[in-house]
């Protein structure tokens, strides 16, 4: 009879082409379904809350699997992380119900984009925060930011060439953190996520924050759904998925 485990995953992504199975790549996934393999003596396909992108971490990614196998969620735990190279964690176990879904099932995301913003980069935070040694408007990308909550189109910030069934999103809380030592900390809530748009909201912020782009002009670039009018997309490696809601 097969049961389903629920996984609770940390990783750094910095060495891996994000979380999906790809050929002749490391990815997260893969990894992992390699090690209930060994486990199991299963080839098991492990179900995310979500895809992250190459470079983008995780501290709280969510993945289900199903396999016929007597053993218990503690023994997964402490044998998956017994197998697993140092970069990815398994930090919680259980068996879900049957029709339990990680990607299908999930109501909610939060993910932080960090961005180091002073002068002197960091040795320690080099591969996750996006250093920018220029001083940014503060207010004024918090001020600009503010037009992103509640329910949207996210066109204007959605990567090109992306399926979905439409660009509607709604955020339920938003943020801009500064702290002294020049850290950035931006926080998002939604109900979903399209390809790219934390990080091509982050890019356009920036933007802002530059005095290339008025608070108001961002708010016009969200209105106007054209991809073509936001900024650049920031880079992977800042972008951390923080929590997953059930």
């Amino acid at each position: 009879m097969l049961k389903n485990f629920k996984l609770v995953i940390e990783y750094d992504g910095t060495d891996y082409h994000g979380w999906q199975r790809q050929k002749g790549v490391a990815t997260v996934q893969e990894t992992i379904e390699s090690a209930i393999k060994v486990m199991t003596e299963q080839a098991v396909t492990l179900i995310g809350s979500g895809r992250t992108d190459a470079g983008v971490h995780s501290l709280e990614q969510v993945a289900n699997f199903k396999a016929g196998s007597n053993l218990t969620p503690l023994v997964f735990k402490k044998g998956l992380n017994s197998l697993l190279p140092p970069d990815i964690v398994i930090k919680d176990v259980e068996q879900a119900p049957d029709h339990f879904h990680a990607r299908y099932d999930c109501k909610e995301k939060r993910y932080q984009y960090h961005v180091l913003n002073r002068e002197i980069p960091s040795a320690i935070h080099r591969r996750f925060a996006w250093h920018i040694r220029r001083p940014l408007r503060i207010d004024a990308m918090r001020d600009a930011l503010s037009c992103l909550k509640g329910r949207h189109d996210f066109s204007a910030f959605e990567a090109g060439g992306s399926i979905r069934k439409d660009a509607v999103r709604i955020v339920s809380d938003i943020g801009l953190d500064a702290y002294e030592d020049g850290k950035l900390i931006f926080s998002i809530s939604a109900n979903g996520f399209l390809r790219y748009m934390v990080r091509n909201i982050v890019g356009t912020l920036v933007d802002v924050g530059r005095d290339r782009i008025a608070p108001k002009g961002f708010h016009e670039i969200l209105l106007s759904k054209d991809r073509a009018n936001a900024g650049a997309t920031a880079p992977p490696h800042g972008l951390f998925l923080m929590n997953v809601w059930y």
